[in-house]
């Protein structure tokens, strides 16, 4: 703790002392004690309580020892005890809060006079405590808030008086300046009044209302302490105006953005203009310059009091993607002043186009032959859209052997052949190609390229089977159609044009020249009149050829069989006279019994079958109960034994037809004589001579004709042989004849071809064989008897 005994004090401060020790000095005289000089201590306000001031009992040089025995005490002269005395150890200390505003009101030094008594003897001593002062207090203005109203034409260098600040601290720690906030109108000046400091508030630049209407300032008060203290005071400078500025915009140019296809009615953008002025001075209307693009005005309005421009008609981004609109605004001056600003509208793209295809060139008409590859077709696409929604992926969305090649150029495409190509397959194709853009939602479009395959000579003619088989009734009209071929050909055109020639080589050649072919419709022509008895099956080939350039064909084998017809009357064998007619006379015994055998009548016919199938039977006959004839075998009965009254000679006329459609006869006559028995045998040995004779004609033309036959039989058989070899479908064919029991001549010709077996046969049926109904008896149904289902084929008609 630091003290010091006072050498001097200031001019006041030295009176007031002097007086004191004036009094203390004649109280001493008064009471006979001693009293020492003043001691004098500082200590700064707002200390806490118990703060050692200083050590009174050393720096008066008292006992420490002694002091609670001398009722060492302190005596204040104010009616608050600010300080007290340590009796153990002299110590002088603050017993309470100090607050050197309160208690001293001056600005000069704050002092606290102390008296120090000690008893035994007596003792006064003086101490002075000077409160020393602390920046505690913050400069404070009567109001917080202080208003000017200034005209803006007022001129620079007027003064406006401000509240002056307070401040309780002394000394330094007083109001020492005042400052204002940085601004470009207004500056502080302070004017020295006594110990006060006022502070004016000077204008050094004109006001302009339009630019600034209020101003808002503060001006700080600020104290010597350390730190310093400040307080502030906040001044508003309300500018009148006078109306001299134009509306402005707060940019000269606006862009905005806005969607084509907007709704109409659609409020896009708002117009804000200002005029600084006041009243109907500052009250604009809004307008549209009268130069601009007529689509302008179409589109577009703009409110004259809102200023709000709205949509009025269609936005399509793809004619026009940006508008320029000059925008003026007046005021209502007089007279009225204006402003103009320039608003841009960027139209935004939507996806609201299709993407186009358009098919540069195309080939119509694409050849089979076409390699992979082959370039069809040009097409080019297109989007009126921009950015995204323009750009466009393609593809060909059939199953079509073509595809797209993109070329240098972006949406440029060529469709070519990516397969090889068949007309005969597929002659006509649709390629479906689409285009999407990659807009949100996309939008597709589909463009169908009809394409024709042209045909190429690439196929051969073809006919529906090979060998081909037909069946021709004999005694066809000569020069007449007697069966056609057809091939067809998969091909086009020329290429399937198809001419028909008969090939005339070979071994049958002399069977070929009486054959033609109409080479444009495939009709065949016999010649001549084909005789069954003479030629029952031929072969032939037929070749196909197309028109093409490189002409193709292919053949086939004919195989035709001659049919029989009824064209052969029966020829009677037997009997047969001298002169060759058929008549016969036969002696008979007189006493020959029932059954016996008289005659048979022997005949052959030419034909087979039904038309080969004959039947006897007696015209006219003297007694009808003497003779019976077998119906199948010509054989001439009795039927009953003769008496003495039956006539001696009977004449037979025997009628020997065949079973065809219009069946053919032939008649015999026999003439039966009743001999007596003698006679008979007598005559017998004449007759055998004859009959001998006879036999052996009869005899020589049945060789004539079997040996005819078999020749026949034998070259079918080679035909066929050499059908069989020639084609590798199991087709063989027989022609049997055969002589029945009863010695009349049998014809049957049987066929085969694969596993039918036809058969043809003559007068008498053989066992299991069956009339098919609706055949006109002349169709003969065989049990295939190489199966053992026993069922029945079918023959041909006939």
């Amino acid at each position: 703790m630091s003290w010091w005994i006072t050498m001097g004090i200031q001019r006041q401060t030295r009176g007031r002392v002097s007086s004191l020790f004036c009094f203390q000095f004649a109280l001493l005289l008064l009471v006979g004690k001693r009293a020492l000089g003043e001691i004098r201590y500082s200590v700064p306000e707002e200390v806490k309580e118990g703060t050692a001031v200083g050590n009174v009992a050393k720096d008066l040089g008292l006992d420490v020892s002694s002091l609670s025995d001398r009722r060492f005490r302190v005596v204040s002269e104010s009616k608050e005890t600010y300080f007290e005395v340590n009796q153990n150890n002299g110590v002088l200390y603050v017993r309470s809060k100090i607050d050197r505003e309160e208690l001293c009101q001056s600005t000069g030094a704050c002092l606290i006079e102390l008296k120090v008594i000690v008893e035994n003897p007596l003792e006064i001593h003086y101490v002075v405590v000077e409160i020393t002062d602390v920046n505690d207090h913050s400069p404070t203005f009567p109001e917080k808030e202080q208003r000017f109203k200034i005209f803006e034409q007022t001129i620079p260098g007027r003064r406006f008086q401000l509240h002056a600040a307070r401040d309780p601290d002394a000394g330094i720690n007083s109001i020492r300046t005042y400052t204002l906030t940085s601004n470009e109108h207004f500056e502080v000046d302070i004017r020295q009044s006594d110990e006060d400091k006022v502070p004016f508030l000077v204008l050094k630049k004109s006001l302009d209302r339009e630019q600034k209407d209020k101003h808002t300032l503060l001006v700080t008060a600020v104290d010597g302490g350390k730190p310093p203290r400040s307080g502030t005071l906040n001044v508003s400078i309300i500018v009148l105006d006078s109306n001299d500025n134009r509306p402005v915009f707060s940019q000269e140019i606006y862009q905005i953005s806005i969607q084509e296809n907007v709704p109409l009615g659609t409020s896009i953008f708002r117009m804000n203009a200002t005029d600084p002025d006041e009243g109907t001075n500052s009250e604009i209307e809004y307008s549209l310059v009268k130069t601009l693009k007529k689509e302008v005005y179409d589109i577009f309005e703009l409110d004259k009091l809102t200023g709000v421009i709205q949509v009025k008609g269609i936005v399509d981004y793809e004619k026009n993607d940006v508008y320029k609109l000059d925008v003026e605004a007046s005021d209502k001056g007089t007279p009225p002043l204006t402003g103009e600003c320039r608003v841009i509208i960027k139209i935004k793209d939507v996806n609201d186009n299709p993407p186009e295809i358009e098919v540069t060139s195309l080939s119509n008409t694409v050849s089979e032959d076409s390699k992979p590859g082959t370039m069809i077709s040009l097409i080019s696409m297109k989007d009126k859209d921009s950015g995204v929604n323009g750009k466009i992926i393609s593809s060909i969305t059939s199953d079509v052997p073509f595809e797209l090649k993109p070329s240098y150029k972006e949406n440029i495409y060529s469709v070519v052949t990516k397969g090889f190509l068949d007309r005969e397959e597929v002659s006509h194709y649709e390629i479906i190609i689409k285009a999407t853009d990659c807009g949100e939602p996309p939008l597709s479009t589909f463009k169908t390229l009809n394409i024709q395959i042209s045909d190429v000579n690439d196929n051969r003619p073809q006919f529906e089977q090979n060998p081909l088989q037909f069946y021709l009734v004999e005694n066809n009209v000569a020069g007449a159609s007697i069966f056609s071929v057809s091939a067809t050909d998969k091909d086009l055109n020329d290429n399937a044009a198809i001419s028909y020639h008969i090939v005339r080589e070979g071994s049958q050649n002399d069977i070929m020249s009486f054959l033609n072919v109409n080479s444009d419709n495939g009709h065949i022509t016999a010649l001549k009149s084909f005789d069954f008895e003479v030629l029952k099956t031929f072969q032939f080939q037929i070749v196909a050829t197309d028109s093409g350039t490189l002409s193709l064909s292919s053949n086939v084998t004919v195989n035709v069989f001659i049919l029989d017809q009824n064209d052969n009357a029966p020829v009677i064998l037997y009997p047969v006279s001298s002169n060759g007619s058929a008549e016969g006379v036969e002696e008979i015994p007189r006493n020959v019994n029932a059954g016996h055998l008289v005659t048979k009548v022997r005949a052959y016919d030419a034909d087979i079958g039904y038309n080969g199938w004959l039947l006897f039977s007696l015209q006219e006959v003297t007694d009808h109960s003497l003779f019976g004839l077998d119906r199948y075998t010509g054989q001439i009965r009795t039927l009953r034994s003769f008496t003495e009254t039956d006539e001696a000679e009977h004449k037979l006329l025997i009628l020997v037809k065949d079973n065809g459609n219009v069946s053919l006869s032939a008649t015999a006559t026999v003439i039966v004589k009743l001999v007596e028995p003698k006679e008979a045998f007598a005559a017998s040995d004449v007759k055998s001579a004859t009959k001998v004779d006879e036999e052996d004609n009869v005899t020589f033309y049945l060789m004539i004709t079997l040996g005819s036959v078999s020749v026949l039989f034998i070259i079918s058989i080679i035909v066929l042989i050499a059908m069989q070899c020639s084609k590798s479908t199991d087709y063989t064919s027989k022609y049997l004849q055969e002589t029945n029991y009863d010695g009349t001549l049998c014809h049957s010709i049987q066929y085969r071809s694969g596993d039918k077996r036809y058969m043809l046969v003559g007068p008498r049926m053989s066992i299991g064989s069956t009339i098919v109904p609706g055949s006109h008896a002349n169709t003969l149904v065989l049990p295939d008897r190489r199966r053992g289902s026993g069922e029945v084929r079918a023959l041909f008609q006939f």
